[in-house]
């Protein structure tokens, strides 16, 4: 199946029923006025010669427009590749590495649009979305025209989605998804979600994300659902937003949530209508799952994925469970894909014990232009996810750490996700990240930086978790930061982190 038809077969069940709503303009369309959009969105782009297998990069904010180009490109079977706008200063990169046909973009995102596109031979049109600029043509204008397109080229076996990797340990890549198996993962993960007709789903993070395509857009309208997307988040006008547009699933990363216990903790009530929230972006803290299942009673279901899937090699379930709360499982492996905790040599571990996950039964076509990094990730038939993890009894995954996180501290290796969670567990520590930085005595010394509400003594807060993890916490280095640098996708950047530690 391809991933427009999912808007399609919408439209013909119930044209009338809301599809839709960007919430910072108020904007909505229901299941026909957006397929009549995604087509008038994808002429505009064939009257500039957009072909199967072309590439239309986004460079916007959330919005009606970045949705309606998303499924114009995959209406012309072409590829929409997308770069958050936070990335303003790499564009040229990006349009070097994928090649784009035309661009798409957003007004105050001018300066940079124009700078790199003078720099890549392959762009032939700018397409500005809030109408004409100089050296650009107006979306508004092309999409009132109603300008002729194609036939479906029909191709599922065609690539649809390039969205970057978070960039957390080297240059972001372009993971290039194809259309049926991203459609049959996200299929799936709607069954888990148990999503109906009648939710409202809401995901105020970046489109530009896959997580977006696969927590709020496909398994929604798989199920006929309608779907929000916000731009400008806020701790208060998001819960506002949640509340007005009564919904019923909140796809979001741990800041956003986290956002949302504290707001409601200070209204004293949770958006009446939230059934269940969907964390994504990497490893909920285990205070804000506990928060969400004994404050707000709302089950936060967790995922576990990447940019490289199309879908999730773990998702929880939407349901309040105990266990959640007490492990750090993910949850357990979909329908659609077969999990697998390995060594080097591509053999099973043993139940229980860790090893490199890996998974086969659908994910990326490979990097764009990145041979050599494909052939590193997709080997034998599986694709290795890079994390190192461990599988239960029942299936449920853990994932410990990335492989190329990992310290050797003399002679022994830390996990840091077992610091970071013992000192997220420290009064007042809100957010706790560990990285290593080359010490000739010891191998790597580890560094933690500590986001907190209040002053940090460093050997205080190591007093405090010492007996909770199996490491000598007198090599470790404790450096408060008034708040930890995020990745455009809600991760922190342990890649500047790292750089920071060792220039100190």
């Amino acid at each position: 199946m391809l991933m427009h038809t999912l808007l399609l077969d919408g439209a013909i069940r119930d044209p009338d029923h809301a599809c839709f709503h960007w919430v910072d303009r108020g904007r909505s369309l229901t299941y026909a006025e957006a397929v009549d959009t995604m087509e008038r969105a994808a002429g505009a782009l064939h009257h500039f010669g957009v072909k199967p297998g072309d590439r239309v990069t986004i460079f916007a904010h959330n919005g009606m427009d970045y949705l309606n180009i998303m499924f114009g490109c995959w209406r012309l079977g072409a590829i929409c590749a997308l770069v958050n706008v936070k990335f303003a200063d790499e564009l040229a990169y990006y349009f070097a590495d994928h090649e784009p046909t035309v661009v798409v973009y957003t007004h105050d995102m001018r300066e940079p649009i124009h700078t790199a596109a003078a720099g890549a031979p392959s762009v032939r049109a700018l397409i500005c979305m809030d109408g004409p600029q100089e050296g650009a043509h107006s979306l508004p204008d092309l999409m009132a025209a109603a300008l002729p397109l194609p036939a479906d080229p029909g191709n599922e076996d065609a690539i649809a989605h390039l969205s970057y990797t978070s960039g957390t340990t080297g240059k972001p890549k372009g993971a290039c998804l194809k259309h049926e198996p991203t459609v049959r993962a996200t299929r799936c993960i709607a069954e888990r979600l148990q999503i109906t007709g009648a939710d409202v789903s809401f995901g105020p993070s970046a489109l530009s994300s896959s997580y977006q395509l696969v927590g709020n857009l496909l398994p929604q309208l798989s199920r006929g659902a309608a779907i929000n997307v916000m731009g400008k988040w806020t701790q208060t006008t998001g819960f506002d937003a949640l509340e007005a547009r009564g919904a019923t699933m909140l796809i979001a990363n741990p800041p956003i949530l986290t956002d949302v216990l504290n707001e409601a903790a200070v209204r004293g009530r949770t958006p009446s209508k939230l059934r269940m929230s969907m964390s994504g972006g990497g490893p909920v803290p285990p205070t804000l799952k506990a928060g969400w299942h004994e404050k707000l009673k709302l089950p936060l279901v967790e995922s576990y994925g990447q940019s490289e899937l199309g879908g999730f090699v773990a998702l929880g379930f939407p349901k309040l469970d105990p266990a959640d709360i007490e492990t750090r499982r993910a949850g357990q492996p979909l329908p659609d894909k077969e999990v697998r905790i390995l060594n080097a040599d591509g053999t099973e571990v043993a139940c229980g014990a860790v090893g490199e996950i890996a998974l086969r039964g659908g994910f990326m076509w490979g990097y764009w232009g990145k041979p050599e990094k494909t052939a590193e990730t997709l080997k034998g038939g599986w694709l290795w996810t890079g994390d190192i993890g461990a599988m239960d009894k029942q299936g449920f995954v853990t994932m410990l750490g990335r492989r190329s996180e990992l310290i050797e501290v003399g002679g022994k290796t830390w996990y840091p996700r077992d610091v970071e969670e013992a000192l997220s567990m420290v009064p007042g520590v809100q957010q706790a990240a560990v990285v290593g930085v080359p010490d000739k005595a010891i191998t790597t010394r580890p560094v933690a930086f500590v986001q907190a509400a209040g002053p940090v003594d460093g050997e205080e807060i190591k007093a405090k978790i010492a007996g909770s993890v199996p490491y000598d916490l007198s090599l470790m280095t404790v450096i408060p930061l008034a708040e930890l640098p995020m990745t455009p996708t809600g991760k922190i950047a342990k890649a500047e982190l790292a750089a920071r530690a060792a220039a100190a």
